[in-house]
């Protein structure tokens, strides 16, 4: 049985993922803001703007971070604090979750990372402007992290 700490794992794709582990056997964590209504998971309540990343004892074998941000606007309507904003939850949050669980990775044969973009990045979509340049941040640490 393996182990897999998902942050964002309560809603959308992140629950989806934490369901099917869990039917294939899997011991799953799910760090996130909402109340999960998956009760085989174990939820650590956490808020990836505000929360220092709580320790989890033992190896896993996967980190997959979910958490995402989306303002639709035009590019006047954005301010510099939405694209902080951004940048803070996709990127900045997936560096924290990296740099935070490496260790309990690190050890793991065939342990794996997993960190979701949008398309917006490599086709350019109006008004996705902060989202695509905060993802765009995620692509490049994880490409980045692959090379390590």
């Amino acid at each position: 049985m393996a182990r897999h700490l998902i942050v964002g794992g309560s809603t959308g794709i992140g629950e989806a993922l934490t369901k099917r582990l869990i039917e294939k056997g899997h011991e799953v964590f799910i760090l996130c803001r909402t109340d999960p209504l998956i009760p085989e998971a174990t939820h650590l309540s956490f808020d990836v703007t505000k929360d220092s990343f709580p320790e989890i004892e033992g190896p896993l074998n996967g980190l997959v971070y979910c958490p995402g941000s989306i303002n639709l606007k035009p590019l006047p309507q954005l301010t510099i604090e939405d694209f902080q904003r951004d940048f803070e939850i996709n990127c900045l949050g997936a560096v924290r979750a990296v740099k935070s669980y490496l260790p309990l990775i690190k050890g793991e044969h065939a342990a794996s990372m997993l960190f979701f973009s949008t398309v917006a990045v490599r086709r350019g979509m109006a008004f996705h402007t902060s989202i695509a340049a905060a993802k765009g941040a995620v692509e490049g640490m994880a490409r980045s992290l692959a090379a390590e």
